[in-house]
């Protein structure tokens, strides 16, 4: 479909020209602000071809395009018969804001950076675990001891983890907010309320243990951080680094002893209790129902919801009931995809849900509930299917998880109880999830359409002809920037974390450049700065999408050292970006690096690190 008609097929399907209040484009995608969503048809729009997907975010409505967006707008705006507004403005991005959507993006913000530590911490435990359960080690050994403080470290010490994430995400002081919660842990003040009750200047102060709390940090925490704007406004820049910290400090930890600390608590004992109530008393009833719709949760985002309940019951209960749902409804997934499989006749179809499955089954559900299970959609609900009925078997047996781990075959050692049983139970929901998903796609069985766009693994999109031409070869990708590494996976953003737009792993800048990590073309550099397109001398198409809707920032922080059509080599300085100011201004820096034509490679390779130095190797592409 040659782009003018795409163009007119898209202001068709998202409600027509009257339904568009304003409409802009970044890098990837075309970015509207609609006047009512439901309008707009999506599953139309996803299957238009040289469309790569449809997401929500923010209360804007965007349809993913890949590196033809430039095109794609100016024709769209072009068969357009008014000039629509190109940017909203804050009162009606407030406007289009659902507060339930707002919600789960606060929740996702908080707990998404602190689950690396938690689900480090939560595997060693269960290691410790099987360690002891195999008679390998005393439970009495300091080596023991030693291994058991370092899994429960993180737990205890979960405020000050938890209020440095929240207050990064509220746009407060992260270390203010991690003097916060070490205040309320401090061992004099955990001693005095260990005693019972006390009084702060005459008021009385309610006996908490705030150590693995969850609840009263992140209330304290939000309520700092307008605590700290309103004393930072009427302070003078001369004074604020001392005034602002001091009085927030002041203000907010008798605040959270008083008050706060002990409201929270009892709404995270009830979340915790309410949780144990359901399992003791409707325990098959809740492990099906949600053991079926777990998938359906990731797939709007609801399942972040959930994190503050998991996280809240593993710190105060030691185990928890949601974790062994979610790792039954990923095997039913991956046995749904293998399921696909072994039914497919078409050799590219058949490839991709194998890979895609196993990838499934290691507790990355992505890939396979969106490039196979719901292409196809029976085999979608024959995964939910399974999933219920392995629900229903947790339910039975009280599967608990004893870790916060990948609800996936790594994470069976989080089931390690003090006896094999939970863990055996644990195996046989998962395995049954499987067979069941595998049984239920086969029996049911799926339409294959005979054309090429049901057997691609990523929607294909018209591409510029590459630099290289021919037949693709391996590429070295090197590191644009200096930073930590992250998967996709970790990306907030379902086009980067879904791998829509390519695959290739993200970064999270500790400096504030980019450089180029081919030697090749720089084929777009967009109006705010934030992303550039390239394409290596063998062919490889990248993007380097530095932080996530930076687009917002119209450029502000961002200032690109090359052009379109410049040529670079490994090293050479493409961007340069104010880090610090992105983030005060609230904005997360994790930035992508992808290969956009990655059907043209038949694998990507780490290069093993955690973090990176520009110029050394990120991954490798394969042929």
């Amino acid at each position: 479909m040659d782009k003018q008609q795409l163009s007119k097929e898209i202001l068709k399907l998202v409600g027509g020209e009257e339904n568009i209040d304003h409409v802009t484009h970044c890098m990837t995608r075309l970015r509207f602000n609609l006047q009512d969503n439901n309008k707009a048809d999506k599953s139309m729009l996803k299957d238009l071809p040289g469309v790569m997907g449809v997401t929500e975010n923010g209360g804007q409505f965007q349809v993913i395009i890949g590196n033809e967006v430039p095109v794609v707008y100016k024709a769209l705006v072009g068969n357009m018969s008014q000039k629509i507004p190109q940017e909203s403005s804050n009162t009606s991005e407030k406007k289009k804001r659902n507060p339930i959507s707002a919600l789960f993006d606060f929740i996702s913000g908080i707990f998404t950076p602190i689950l690396p530590a938690i689900a480090g911490a939560g595997m060693i435990k269960g290691i410790v675990a099987i360690l002891v359960a195999l008679g390998w080690m005393s439970n009495t050994s300091p080596t023991f001891t030693i291994l058991q403080s370092i899994g429960d470290g993180a737990f205890y010490f979960l405020p000050i983890i938890l209020a440095i994430s929240a207050a990064k995400k509220v746009g407060s002081n992260m270390y203010v907010g991690a003097a916060l919660a070490a205040g309320i842990m401090h061992p004099t003040i955990t001693a005095l309320l260990a005693e019972g009750n006390t009084t702060f200047a005459g008021i009385t102060v309610i006996a908490a243990n705030y150590s693995s709390t969850v609840v009263p940090i992140v209330i304290a925490i939000w309520i700092a951080s307008y605590v700290e704007k309103a004393i930072d406004s009427i302070t003078h820049s001369s004074l604020k680094l001392i005034v602002v910290p001091t009085v927030t400090l002041l203000i907010m930890v008798p605040l959270t002893l008083i008050a706060i600390g002990p409201l929270g608590s009892i709404i995270g004992n009830g979340l915790s209790g309410g949780i144990q109530w359901l399992f003791d008393n409707a325990s098959i009833f809740a492990s099906i129902l949600i053991g079926g719709t777990m998938s359906v949760l990731i797939i709007t985002g609801m399942h972040y919801a959930l994190l503050p309940i998991v996280v809240s019951s593993m710190a105060t209960l030691g185990y928890d009931f949601i974790i062994p749902l979610m790792f039954a409804a990923n095997m039913a997934q991956g046995g749904a995809a293998l399921g696909v499989a072994l039914k497919s006749k078409n050799a590219k179809t058949k490839s991709l849900a194998y890979s895609t499955g196993i990838t499934a089954l290691m507790g990355i559900t992505e890939p396979a509930i969106y490039g196979i299970n719901m292409k196809f959609k029976k085999p979608f609900f024959a995964a939910l299917i399974g999933g219920s009925i392995a629900g229903a078997l947790t339910g039975i047996f009280a599967v608990k998880s004893f870790v916060v781990g990948t609800a996936g075959l790594p994470g069976l050692a989080g089931f390690v109880g003090p006896t094999f049983s939970n863990l055996m139970y644990a195996i046989i929901a998962g395995s049954i999830a499987i067979l069941a998903a595998v049984i239920i796609t086969y029996v049911l069985g799926f339409q294959e359409e005979k054309d090429s766009k049901s057997s691609v693994a990523t929607p294909k999109v018209e591409t510029p002809p590459t630099v290289g031409g021919g037949k693709a070869q391996d590429q070295q990708i090197f590191s644009p920037i200096t930073g930590e590494i992250k998967p996709l996976s970790e990306v907030p953003d379902p086009a980067f974390s879904e791998e829509i737009m390519g695959k290739g792993f993200a970064i999270l800048p500790a400096e504030g450049r980019a450089v180029s990590p081919i030697n090749g073309t720089v084929v777009s550099v967009s109006k705010s700065g934030h992303a550039i397109g390239l394409v290596s001398e063998s062919g490889a198409e990248m993007l380097i999408h530095i932080g996530i809707d930076t687009v917002k920032l119209k450029g502000q922080f961002f200032s690109p050292r090359v052009k379109a059509g410049a040529k670079v080599a490994v090293g050479d300085v493409l961007m340069e970006f104010d880090r610090e100011e992105i983030e005060k201004a609230g904005y997360n820096m994790i930035t992508p690096v992808i290969i956009t034509n990655m059907y043209q490679y038949s694998s990507i390779e780490s290069s093993g690190h955690s973090s990176i130095k520009e110029k050394e190797l990120l991954y490798k592409v394969k042929a």
